[in-house]
């Protein structure tokens, strides 16, 4: 088989997270491809671009469906959080020969379940018109619900990474019934590939039982995988190679 995985970032990150994954997997034989969603990437400190404003998650879908079109084969997308979302909606146009969704924001549908899952929209809520305007992430909401399993030193150092998101991506992905477009929305349908849905147990941004039955409503082409000890950021984490392992593992037998 070829082995070809492109990883891609969530919100708020560019492809600096995905760096201990691609180094894993090119050990292990893959060629590795870590693309920016629009408009992320550079500086996290500069000025974000103003086309960001509108940019949606329909439009990191296309990119990444283009980035796809443009490889020789077939290659395993694996999406972290939004890209989670992106990669299902990808793989839903036949383009992907397995696809890993690591803690994956529920699709279009999907009511939040927890406290903890309603806390981030009610704090989007308190910042006025967020869908208007590009935005940012304060430490105090990052660090208890996404690098809680991180030292507080690493803590800092990936929140110091992280740039401005598109507030639109934002409105669509935490208040989708508002959203006309549909942007979160997933013919689960059309995916018609092996799907591992990867769910850090301390998770606090999105909660396990959301993943278990993303995971469950796939059926038998879905394999849960969930991650003791781990939460948001599993892939940078202390111990992230245990999961990394895991991962590679599945992708071997279903794969070959």
């Amino acid at each position: 088989m070829t082995k070809e995985i492109v990883l891609i970032h969530g919100a708020f990150a560019g492809p600096w997270c995905m760096q201990d994954y691609a180094g894993f997997f090119r050990d292990r034989g893959w060629t590795a491809h870590t693309p920016a969603l629009r408009y992320h990437g550079g500086d996290p400190k500069a000025e974000p671009d103003p086309r960001l404003t509108d940019t949606s998650v329909i439009d990191y879908a296309d990119d990444i469906a283009a980035f796809v079109q443009g490889r020789d084969t077939k290659p395993v997308i694996l999406g972290h959080a939004i890209a989670g979302v992106v990669a299902q909606q990808v793989a839903s146009s036949g383009l992907a020969s397995a696809i890993v969704l690591i803690n994956p924001n529920a699709p279009w549908g999907t009511l939040p379940e927890t406290d903890d899952e309603r806390a981030i929209p009610r704090a989007l809520m308190e910042g006025g018109a967020f869908w208007k305007q590009p935005m940012r992430v304060e430490f105090g909401l990052m660090a208890p619900f996404a690098l809680n399993k991180m030292p507080e030193a690493q803590q800092r150092e990936v929140f110091d990474q992280l740039g401005a998101e598109s507030g639109r991506v934002m409105f669509e992905m935490f208040f989708w019934m508002f959203d006309d477009h549909h942007a979160m929305k997933v013919d689960m349908d059309k995916v018609d590939c092996p799907v591992l849905v990867v769910s850090g147990t301390e998770d606090r941004a999105v909660n396990p039982n959301t993943c278990r039955v993303l995971a469950k409503r796939y059926g038998d082409r879905a394999t849960f995988m969930p991650v003791e000890d781990h939460a948001h950021f599993l892939f940078m984490e202390p111990g992230w190679e245990k999961p990394a392992g895991q991962i590679a593992d599945w992708l071997d037998q279903k794969l070959s």
